[in-house]
């Protein structure tokens, strides 16, 4: 059966709403799909409407940033109590702080003479405020897209590069993106339910055993291993590590948008498939 348990909308940093991501997924043969939108639950119940239509069964889930000792980490949560007002609590605290990281950069911008309106940019957001919608915002002004494309030397500045000189540059600032304790969702999720799942561990850095042991002590369910920012080699070994360790193993696509500029590949649906059947463990998520 094919599934995508890593999806993002337009609630977070995705470009779709739940509704016309459910009808993506359905034309691509997915049967179970997880939301799993970054810092906020908003998205949840449009798409769960959107997915029974569309005969998918719809997975409760959240993409967290948390901090694991001086690790900065991104945990997949599924199947836990989305009305619990403490998540909700937890989860607007994120909101807030990242909110402020993200208006200090546009003052900072704004003091260097670029054309932005803040409180209009930042009221466009209710929940999580995503970066790559505020480039889209910020290079919306033909002024300020020349002086970008000028200071980058680029004719087509890829939003990497854009985040990389403007948003995570110290000598104008550095976003701070609006990380949790692991300890306190770990304490959370024994009141509200779920399984947590270290999200697509091989992104940035090689995958730590002894890292993975800890936080399996802690309470770790499983680790996501197929994913497009992983290797075939990263996936073999977190494969030897899930056995190992009895984790459960899950995979997304981890969806945004399509891309655009008329590229050939456009989703990573296009050369990989999510089989449940080659996932140890995911029936404890998907049932």
């Amino acid at each position: 059966m094919l599934i995508d348990l890593q999806l993002h909308s337009a609630y977070s940093d995705g470009y779709l709403t739940p509704t016309k991501l459910a009808e993506i997924i359905a034309k691509q043969g997915v049967k179970t799909a997880a939301l799993t939108d970054h810092n906020t639950v908003a998205g949840l119940n449009e798409f769960r409407a959107a997915c029974k239509k569309k005969n998918i069964k719809p997975i409760i889930g959240l993409e967290l940033y948390v901090k694991f000792k001086s690790r900065k980490l991104n945990l997949l949560w599924y199947n836990f109590d989305d009305t619990n007002f403490q998540l909700h609590d937890i989860l607007r605290e994120s909101q807030v702080r990242r909110r402020a990281s993200v208006r200090k950069i546009l003052q900072k911008l704004q003091q260097i003479d670029f054309r932005i309106d803040i409180e209009k940019q930042l009221d466009k957001y209710n929940h999580y405020i995503p970066v790559n919608h505020v480039i889209s915002d910020l290079i919306s002004y033909s002024a300020n897209f020349k002086r970008i494309k000028k200071e980058l030397s680029s004719k087509n500045p890829r939003e990497e590069e854009i985040i990389n000189q403007y948003f995570t540059n110290k000598e104008i600032a550095v976003l701070r993106e609006s990380y949790l304790s692991v300890e306190r969702i770990f304490r959370l999720r024994e009141k509200i339910g779920g399984q947590l799942v270290l999200c697509h561990p091989a992104k940035f850095s090689y995958v730590k055993r002894e890292m993975l042991l800890a936080l399996k002590k802690m309470g770790l369910d499983g680790i996501e291993i197929l994913s497009p920012h992983h290797s075939y080699g990263a996936i073999m070994y977190l494969q030897h590590l899930a056995r190992e360790m009895n984790f459960i193993t899950t995979g997304g696509s981890d969806f945004h948008r399509f891309e655009g500029n008329n590229y050939p590949l456009q989703q990573s649906w296009q050369y990989y498939k999510i089989n449940s059947e080659l996932l140890s463990g995911i029936k404890k998520i998907i049932g």
